[in-house]
């Protein structure tokens, strides 16, 4: 039997910072599964017709958190779908019984790869300050216990690529499937 019989339709939610590479595996996730994909902040500026930096600059993070809860309440009744979140889809705790849905998967970067990553990306309203490393890594902090809640943490060196971190996902995933045959449903 394969992982997409094991998985009997289950979502898969990609957690972790940004800058963590959810939407780049995600998508190579869902292809290998046979799954359809969504990023949940690409459907939000769809659903607000807007970019994220401009909704968080004209409506705040609480617009764009409520709109990103309500857009995940939507994608949670679907099934066989590979969702990318946002960074801090977790700090809401009303998003976790949508996230619960599903099998959550945390891909787990260290500071200084996400660091490397986001150099260059001045798009990210939460790091459009002088001293975007320093928010960078409070926010990991804050958020770290709230990711370490998901069924699999799949821990991500700085230069491995998105086939070998898919490879390590599913491997991981059908581990965890094997471990606890109470985690997806069997109907």
């Amino acid at each position: 039997m394969s992982l997409t019989d094991r998985l009997r339709g289950t979502n898969l939610y990609l957690i972790g910072m940004m800058g963590s590479g959810k939407s780049s595996t995600g998508k190579a996730l869902a292809h290998r599964l046979g799954y359809q994909f969504f990023d949940t902040d690409a459907v939000v500026e769809a659903a607000a017709g807007q970019r994220i930096s401009t909704l968080f600059a004209e409506q705040g993070e609480a617009a764009f958190r409520q709109l990103e809860t309500q857009v995940l309440a939507q994608l949670s009744a679907y099934r066989r779908l590979v969702i990318a979140t946002g960074g801090g889809i977790v700090t809401q705790p009303s998003n976790w019984s949508y996230l619960h849905h599903g099998l959550v998967v945390w891909l787990d970067l260290p500071l200084e790869a996400l660091e490397h990553r986001l150099a260059g990306d001045r798009q990210r309203p939460l790091l459009q300050n002088p001293h975007w490393q320093q928010t960078l890594a409070t926010l990991l902090a804050q958020r770290q216990p709230l990711y370490a809640q998901a069924d699999v943490r799949v821990a991500i060196g700085a230069a491995e690529t998105v086939e070998t971190v898919v490879d390590r996902c599913l491997a991981l995933v059908e581990e965890r499937i094997r471990a606890d045959t109470n985690l997806i449903p069997h109907n």
